[in-house]
């Protein structure tokens, strides 16, 4: 009797959940594409200069228009149709895929052409994010919204695992062309599922949400100031995200070129990552709602923090990178959800798309800083510190010799200020006092 209950509860649940499943699955079945795309083109741009400043570049050119567009996105898609401006955006974003392709088959693409496609696709991703964020909350029911983080956390990490498999086997047997069609064919199940099989609820327009888009983008700063809670964990997250950004800039230099790393070796590396934070997006998915949510927060970034980095800096073997990875993302889905479930349950439905376009600005700013910062610092700061020391010195011996020994101090130093970052946040008042509010 009691299995039969169970089933008919997750029949239940299924129920309740299948136009979000049915948006979730194939917009992220379209997102593995993308993130083929985006690691091919990462490995083509440093096999091409060498450098890791230029190659930072390309994730400087995408995060530059979320950063600046996002609080006047956030406006508009309180105004917009959802779907319809989900559906815009990505086939702006497919068409620019599509110009890329075409360079590439004609040997005319340059770097610069792929940080204008990728600044193009950054503004489409700033409008469609936060029309995303607010669709999901209309067609989820309340109590799944804890499991939405783990849900999203397992579609990420899903992909992490197959991006590098796969990418890495199609580029050596087809090329960059199969990659980018499959890319555009995941596109199109994406589209044709959202524009015929998906129905979102959309608000009547009131005096409120025909306002002027200057007012309206004031109006999620305004409860920001007033919601200080809210604000310290974005700030929290803003500067973790330099440290993170950093870290990305610093991460495919250091495996692409280390002694002991490839091609081969950073997809090993990012497929351990992303079984970890598959397994881990599991976990977050099913655990029971924890008594502080901040507290759980706090504790998963400052693990985080405090292993990773380490190990990558002081590992010379893939094997110890591998573990570094585990550790470094083990506890990260289980934040995500937890952070995921305050700001639904905290910020009112017809404030999201405004509160969620200042947090993007906001708790983002630093990731194109973050990323110049990492690859300015890898290949003008630490790589020449590097190659100055004799073999018998304190930092060779710690970090190694030759090019990536540079990127590993970097990552000593990032560990570091992560912690500083972590134990800092852990102290404001604000943050704690989200605990206190019934939910």
């Amino acid at each position: 009797m009691k299995k039969i209950l169970k089933y008919n509860d997750f029949f239940h649940t299924m129920g309740e959940m299948k136009t979000y499943l049915l948006l979730w699955s194939t917009q992220s079945f379209s997102g593995l594409g993308s993130a083929m795309t985006s690691y091919a083109l990462v490995i083509w741009s440093y096999t091409q200069k060498g450098s890791a400043l230029m190659t930072a570049f390309l994730m400087v050119s995408s995060y530059a228009p979320y950063v600046l567009l996002s609080i006047f996105a956030g406006a508009l898609s309180d105004k917009w149709n959802k779907k319809t401006t989900m559906l815009v955006c990505d086939t702006l974003a497919a068409v620019s895929t599509v110009v890329m392709l075409f360079l590439l088959q004609n040997n005319a693409l340059r770097i610069w052409h792929l940080y204008l496609i990728n600044g193009v696709n950054g503004v489409m991703n700033t409008v469609q994010q936060p029309a995303s964020e607010v669709a999901t909350t209309r067609v989820l029911p309340k109590k799944y919204y804890q499991r939405v983080g783990g849900l999203r956390y397992f579609a990420s990490s899903l992909n992490s695992i197959m991006t590098p498999i796969i990418a890495t086997a199609v580029l050596g047997i087809a090329g960059m062309n199969a990659i980018v069609a499959f890319d555009l064919f995941t596109f199109g199940v994406a589209f044709i599922t959202l524009a015929f099989g998906i129905q979102i609820p959309e608000q009547e327009e009131t005096g409120e949400e025909s306002e002027k888009l200057l007012v309206a983008a004031k109006k999620g700063l305004a409860y920001l100031r007033r919601e200080r809670g809210i604000f310290g964990l974005i700030m929290f997250l803003a500067a973790i995200n330099l440290v993170a950004s950093i870290y990305d800039a610093a991460f495919p230099a250091m495996m692409l070129s280390r002694n002991g790393g490839s091609e081969r070796t950073l997809g090993l590396v990012n497929t351990v990552i992303g079984v970890t934070t598959f397994a881990g997006s599991i976990l977050a998915s099913f655990v029971k709602k924890p008594k502080s949510r901040v507290r759980v927060i706090c504790n998963c970034l400052l693990f985080s923090m405090s292993t990773e980095n380490f190990l990558l800096a002081f590992g010379r073997t893939p094997l110890i990178w591998c573990i570094g990875g585990f550790l470094g993302w083990i506890a990260i889905p289980l934040m995500s959800t937890n952070l995921d479930a305050i700001m639904r349950l905290h910020v009112p439905e017809e404030m999201q798309g405004r509160v969620y376009s200042v947090r993007n600005s906001l708790q983002f700013f630093t990731i194109p800083i973050g990323y110049f910062l990492g690859g300015f610092l890898v290949d003008q700061v630490f790589e020449p510190i590097m190659a100055l020391q004799g073999e018998g010195s304190i930092l060779t011996k710690l970090f190694g010799s030759g090019k990536g020994s540079g990127a590993a101090f970097l990552f000593f130093v990032i560990a570091f200020a992560g912690i500083g970052v972590c134990l800092y946040f852990r102290r404001n008042r604000d943050i704690w006092e989200l605990e206190n509010r019934a939910e």
